[in-house]
């Protein structure tokens, strides 16, 4: 299957910044030493600047630590190799596939504040189905922004897939209504449903994405086959807490993380991990609609590290 083709070389360029500041500041800190406690204490440090967040730093320099007591370790570059092992383990095998309909359409909710990239990242999971011949029809449920829906009509010709429209300040749910109508008449392979861009601290939006999600429930049982927050890596901490209101809202199955382009932390991966257990399945590496690559941890691991 082609669906999000992952390569080691177009992560390691997403991760640039990290790879830049965090593995080189690493190296200073800890290749050609004997460990110590102010060597730890830098490292858990540097490991909060990395967007891992505090108390999962604290963790894992405790795991460390742990490991030089037991005398497991007592070099730093022993340390640097332990911390890989460490991070792989936060992710055990799980399905990161985006999960497909046997019978009649795959329906995908898409939700996201303004800002996170959420159309962008609409496009990149539309292209990536399209490339692997599935048809695809996208629902502009932002009904509330007439920009929103002008920039995912302008998407739509771009990659030759329809897109359901309905009348600006309309209800979203009724357009979401309309487009799984359409797709189970056109016998469409995939709907794509984007959401308005809200924030997460206001109830009122929240509540209509609830809406939306119940209207797709009813239209197609077992529907949403997928729902994907996309986050914008950029934001660090701010986006642990986007994903926890939208998580008790509409119950997310797995996150798009955006904009993972040489400009973000890749910590901010791990923290999603650690506070959320919400499963990272796509990221975007860049601006284009083939910059998305599914979550290889071990891949991810390993480009953080590399100079």
């Amino acid at each position: 299957m082609g669906l999000f083709r992952s390569t080691i070389e177009r992560i390691r360029s997403g991760l640039n910044r990290t790879r830049s500041e965090f593995a080189t500041e690493l190296r200073s800190i800890l290749r050609g030493k004997q460990l110590s406690d102010d060597l730890l204490d830098q490292l858990e440090q540097l490991l909060i600047r990395a967007d891992v967040g505090i108390a999962t730093a604290r963790e894992l320099r405790q795991d460390v630590e742990a490991a030089w007591q037991r005398s497991e370790i007592a070099a730093g570059d022993d340390a640097i190799e332990y911390l890989k092992e460490l991070l792989r383990a936060y992710w055990p095998d799980e399905d990161r596939h985006l999960n497909l309909a046997d019978e009649g359409p795959t329906v995908i909710l898409v939700s996201g504040i303004n800002g996170s990239g959420k159309t962008t990242s609409i496009a990149k999971i539309a292209k990536s189905l399209v490339d692997d011949g599935r048809s695809v029809m996208l629902a502009a449920c932002d009904t509330f922004r007439a920009a929103a829906v002008d920039q995912l009509e302008v998407w739509s010709k771009r990659l030759g897939v329809e897109v359901v429209k309905g009348k600006q300040g309309g209800k979203p749910s009724a357009v979401a209504w309309d487009a799984i109508d359409a797709a189970l008449a056109r016998g469409t392979d995939v709907v794509i449903v984007d959401t308005a861009g809200r924030l997460h601290t206001q109830k009122h939006l929240m509540d209509e994405l609830r809406k939306i999600r119940e209207v797709i429930e009813r239209k197609v049982p077992g529907a949403p086959h997928e729902v994907l927050l996309v986050l914008d890596a950029t934001t660090g901490q701010n986006a642990i807490n986007q994903a926890r209101i939208f998580a008790e809202t509409i119950d997310v199955t797995g996150i798009f993380l955006a904009k993972l382009d040489g400009t973000a932390k890749g910590g901010i991966v791990v923290a999603i991990r650690e506070q959320l257990n919400i499963t990272v399945k796509f990221i975007g590496v860049g601006e284009t609609p083939d910059d998305v690559e599914p979550f290889d941890p071990d891949a991810f691991v390993e480009a953080m590290f590399e100079q």
